[in-house]
């Protein structure tokens, strides 16, 4: 280490000393402000860069913070104190970004979660939570993660595409636009299929934006992602809470949707036995309903769905959920990615006989 970079340190670990002493309010607006009067007073010709770095470190998820500043950063990865990456453009990249070590990582994360009620040590070493931005953070520690915490943040965006956005970067075609708008229209229940990273989403929220003025929708999310104007009531899951009580599953938001009088229903991603309660609300006079599925074709979606449902059948016979399912949703877009990038693969039409593509 330089004796320049001593320095700073030795500056930085001085300065946090002196604001953790103080009583001042740790928001970022009034940590910023006490830091540039401390620095002005003790440290006038210290670099001005040290005040993003207290800043960061006091509230925000220190070192990895100015990726954040980046708007064309959409995840960041930390794999243990000593190896972040991001993605960039649709694009992997390694960065120099490190953290002191484990302690501090667990720090950085213990900072961001405790105002949500959350916690993570080794008695509870999975978190996930929606942060104050709208970002998703996923974190994992020992003896869960092998070799160090584990944290993963995808960044909320601000601005969603809509259908001709889609079109713009080549990810869909003309043709797949029409559809997928007409079909919008014409309340059709669609379900968007792919794998991790494909832009399921993005797309959820795009063929959202399109339904007409004046319709109710609720939407039900794990952690609430989509963002679109109109008469939107948005539901999000809870976790259980440090003692273990509170939770909300989606299941129980579906449920819970169907007596707020909705014209439609979008569940973010169906994933476990609210599958059977989705179904039956798109068979039951909500029409023009949406979803996310994890799969790697039309049929596999399906089949997928069918399984999920079954989790929560209670007596409900596999014959019976798969004619259910299969008069509930109308098309299944499948969404593929190579490399950076993501396009709409099929759209098909789905009938009691299976899945058929569409011309188009």
């Amino acid at each position: 280490m330089g004796a320049g970079l001593e320095m700073a340190m030795a500056v930085v670990e001085r300065v946090l000393r002196r604001v953790l002493e103080s009583d001042v309010e740790l928001s970022r607006d009034q940590a910023e402000a006490e830091v540039r009067r401390i620095m002005s007073v003790e440290s006038p010709l210290a670099s001005p860069g040290i005040v993003d770095v207290v800043v960061d470190t006091l509230v925000g998820m220190g070192p990895i913070e100015p990726l954040f500043r980046d708007p064309a950063v959409s995840d960041v990865f930390v794999n243990g104190p000593d190896e972040v990456w991001v993605e960039r453009l649709g694009v992997l990249e390694h960065t120099d970004v490190t953290f002191a070590d484990d302690a501090a990582v667990l720090a950085a994360v213990e900072r961001t979660i405790a105002p949500l009620g959350l916690r993570l040590d080794r008695a509870s070493p999975l978190v996930s939570a929606r942060l104050p931005d709208g970002s998703r953070l996923h974190a994992i520690v020992p003896p869960v993660s092998v070799g160090g915490p584990i944290v993963a943040i995808r960044r909320f965006t601000a601005v969603a595409p809509n259908l001709d956005t889609f079109v713009d970067w080549g990810s869909m075609t003309d043709a797949q636009r029409m559809v997928l708008e007409q079909a919008v229209i014409d309340r059709r229940n669609i379900v968007v299929s792919g794998g991790t990273g494909t832009g399921k989403t993005t797309l959820l929220n795009a063929l959202a934006a399109t339904v007409p003025v004046g319709e109710r929708i609720v939407t039900i999310e794990d952690a609430a992602e989509l963002n679109f104007a109109g008469h939107v009531v948005r539901l999000e899951a809870r976790p259980p809470n440090a003692e273990g009580r509170g939770r909300v599953t989606l299941a129980d938001l579906v449920r819970t949707a169907l007596r707020l009088r909705p014209d439609r229903i979008i569940v973010g991603e169906v994933r476990g036995a609210e599958a059977l309660d989705m179904i039956s609300a798109m068979n039951t006079g909500h029409d023009g309903s949406l979803s996310t599925v994890h799969a790697n074709g039309p049929e596999d979606a399906l089949w997928r769905i069918e399984t999920l449902a079954l989790t929560g059948s209670e007596g409900v016979g596999e014959t019976a959920i798969r004619r259910q399912l299969r008069s509930a949703v109308d098309l299944v877009v499948h969404l593929s990615r190579r490399n950076a990038s993501r396009r709409v693969e099929t759209i098909a039409e789905v009938g009691l006989d299976g899945c058929r593509e569409t011309a188009c």
